[in-house]
């Protein structure tokens, strides 16, 4: 290494620029390694519920079946539809993935290894950012329906509109109980708070609402209504193909990641190793050890959420809405004044 650049990178500004542009190009190729893996477990977990063998051909156990996915959607002639709003059609897909990778920002995946703290921005507000962000992702879907210029994608983008603004909500008041109990906004003080008991068992309505709020706004089994194929041919992207299509397939899966990533991290310790001292192993085996118990808990998750797809139907709209706005958001409600007394009175005892 040369002189001249072993001396920029010791200046403090560019050190800690550097260490952030590895972070993040680590988190991206994890989390796209992960989206294509997820893909293909979602097809083998769901040929076993239904008693079929799913895709085994393409490698090693059908291993290598993301990879041949992924040439033959880039291999595919790229079609642009004659009626559509161009620049806002091809703008789209892009909008629906860019909010899972800017959430991944503030979420920490362990504590420290090797001295490099394992979450890219450590923000006061981490929540904030998280639901702010992730309040984007309808923008991709509705433009997606309008840019169409057709009916079934319009009515499927409003349909989306009108599902995340109505989860969003209750998804949103069942996090104010964690931070009532933790005291802070910021996401490794959750992890930290948890290291004795982790927050299920404090706040089990919570989670249970933030769950149900989370399979909505992925657009998840039962709640897929924005495309649902019985009523509008395919909803949003019944225009798209290629790889503006796949783009909206892999946000699915990368946003039904980062709310297992999110769901692991307010109620089930993140990092943090169940009934065992990580400390005492010493720093990079601790640090190991962490990432390891996050990776575990957040693949947990994604199996229940694939299973959940193929074995609940599909909810009628009505239904659909009045589940938010009925039963989820006045039990939201109830559990923040619950958890604000319970507080008080532990205070004033």
């Amino acid at each position: 290494m040369s002189p001249v650049f072993s001396n920029l990178l010791a200046q403090p500004g560019v050190a800690l620029a550097a260490e952030a542009a590895v972070k993040i190009a680590v988190v991206i190729v994890v989390l796209m390694g992960m989206v294509a893996y997820t893909v293909l477990a979602e097809r083998r977990i769901c040929a076993l519920i239904q008693d079929r063998l799913g895709p085994n051909r393409v490698g090693a156990f059908g291993l290598l079946q993301p990879i041949a996915d992924s040439f033959k959607l880039l291999l595919k002639e790229n079609v642009l539809p004659g009626h559509v709003n161009r620049f806002w059609y091809v703008l789209a897909p892009t909008i629906a993935m860019a909010p899972p990778l800017l959430t991944l920002a503030v979420i920490p995946f362990g504590n420290t290894l090797a001295g490099f703290n394992l979450v890219i921005a450590d923000l006061d507000v981490g929540v904030l950012w998280i639901f702010s962000i992730a309040s984007l992702g309808v923008y991709g879907i509705v433009l997606a329906g309008w840019a169409s210029n057709s009916k079934y994608p319009f009515l499927g983008g409003m349909r989306s509109a009108a599902q995340l603004i109505s989860y969003e909500v209750p998804m949103g008041l069942s996090v104010v109980s964690v931070f009532l109990l933790v005291g802070s906004l910021k996401l490794s003080n959750v992890v930290a708070y948890q290291a004795g008991t982790w927050l299920i068992f404090k706040a089990p309505l919570a989670f249970l609402i933030f769950l149900v709020s989370a399979f909505a706004e992925t657009n998840r089994l039962p709640f897929d209504l924005p495309e649902a194929e019985q009523e509008l041919v395919g909803g949003y992207n019944t225009e798209y193909g290629q790889m503006k299509f796949a783009l909206f397939f892999l946000a699915e899966y990368a946003n039904m990641i980062v709310a297992s990533a999110l769901i692991v991290t307010l109620f089930f310790g993140g990092w943090q190793v169940p009934f065992v001292r990580v400390e005492a192993f010493g720093p990079i085996l601790a640090g190991a050890l962490g990432v390891a118990a996050f990776f575990v808990k957040l693949l947990a998750f994604i199996v229940f959420f694939i299973w959940v797809r193929w074995t609940l139907p599909r909810f009628r709209y009505d239904q659909l809405m009045r589940l938010g706005w009925r039963v989820l958001l006045p039990l939201a409600l109830l559990n923040i004044v619950a958890t604000a007394l319970a507080l008080a009175l532990k205070l004033r005892a």
